[in-house]
């Protein structure tokens, strides 16, 4: 009998832990839910993710609070959500950057993807690679054939190394056949800036931003980087199909993920509650005047997306040497 009073003591700690997780379960949320975010406010991602947290708020019947923890190129966030507890009150808006990118670019991240549980993938959001108006060159196929009779004459500009914009310009070079000089900015508004200028040759750029400046007449677009045309620039073909690059895609895309061990109850109804939010009209519309299309995939297909994405930028960082600036 007395080996088997320690057993039925563990038996009934088991049972009373897993009756308090199911009511815990049960009951989310009955708090403030924090959404952490590693870029600055004001920014098309701060706008993201407060749709998001607006019409989640709403769903859940709780306030989402969109907090800003900026850098270290969105790690510092990573990192916090990570060591956050596991349940469902601390959640990340996290970029293709900090999940298909940084592992790659980073020999010493401080964050693991295993540290993570995915639950939908918000949103993709549309980049276009475009030049100045004052340029001579009209079209993509203009731009490749310059790159290929003047190669580091051709520039391009992004903000930072290993930004989307970077990876997006180097593998048009490579799936072209030309050369092209990087030259890197602190930030979108000083590379667009000698974008404009004609002082750099071309940009990769969000759509959100660039919009204005090409309906200005400042910025001309030669090809949207996506799988089909955009319903913003419907007559501005795809770099696919421009520059005679089957498959070619550089989409930034926002995914929300929680840290690992979230109960799967808990990632269910946040799933469902953020699909709904993000897909209903008054979201769709606010989405998509920042340049986004919701999405609202399930857990498996954004680890899917995650999956392609970290082998299509991890080639391009290894196959150009991509380093970051000590």
């Amino acid at each position: 009998m007395a080996t088997i009073a320690p057993l039925l003591t563990a038996i009934a700690l088991m049972a009373t832990t897993a009756s308090a997780a199911f009511a815990d379960d049960a009951s989310y949320p009955s708090k403030q839910i924090h959404i952490i975010l590693g870029f600055a406010p004001g920014g098309a991602p701060d706008s993201l993710a407060r749709i998001v947290g607006d019409r989640l708020a709403r769903k859940m019947g709780q306030p989402v609070v969109v907090e800003n923890r900026t850098g270290a190129a969105g790690n510092i966030a990573m990192v916090a959500v990570a060591k956050a507890p596991p349940d469902g009150y601390t959640l990340a808006m996290v970029p293709v950057g900090n999940a298909a990118v940084n592992p790659s670019l980073f020999p010493d991240l401080p964050y693991d993807l295993k540290q993570f549980a995915p639950i939908t993938q918000i949103a993709n959001v549309e980049n276009v690679l475009v030049i100045s108006t004052k340029s001579p060159i009209k079209s993509l196929a203009e731009l490749i054939a310059y790159g290929k009779r003047k190669g580091a004459d051709l520039t391009y500009a992004t903000p930072g190394a290993g930004s989307i914009a970077h990876l997006a310009a180097e593998l048009m070079a490579r799936s072209g056949g030309f050369e092209a000089r990087h030259v890197a900015y602190r930030g979108v508004t000083p590379a667009l800036t000698d974008v404009l200028r004609g002082e750099v040759t071309m940009m990769f750029s969000q759509l959100s931003t660039a919009k204005p400046l090409i309906e200005h007449g400042e910025l001309r677009a030669l090809g949207v980087a996506s799988k089909t045309r955009s319903s913003v620039l419907p007559n501005v073909p795809t770099v696919a199909e421009a520059g005679d690059m089957p498959g070619f895609e550089a989409v930034s895309w926002y995914a929300l993920m929680a840290p690992a061990g979230t109960p799967r109850p808990i990632i269910d109804k946040i799933h469902n509650a953020t699909v709904e939010a993000i897909k209903a009209p008054d979201a769709k519309s606010a989405l998509e005047a920042q340049g986004a299309q919701p999405v609202g995939g399930t857990p498996a297909e954004l680890s899917a997306v995650i999956a392609t994405d970290t082998a299509r930028w991890g080639k391009v960082i290894r196959d150009a040497n991509i380093k970051l600036a000590p």
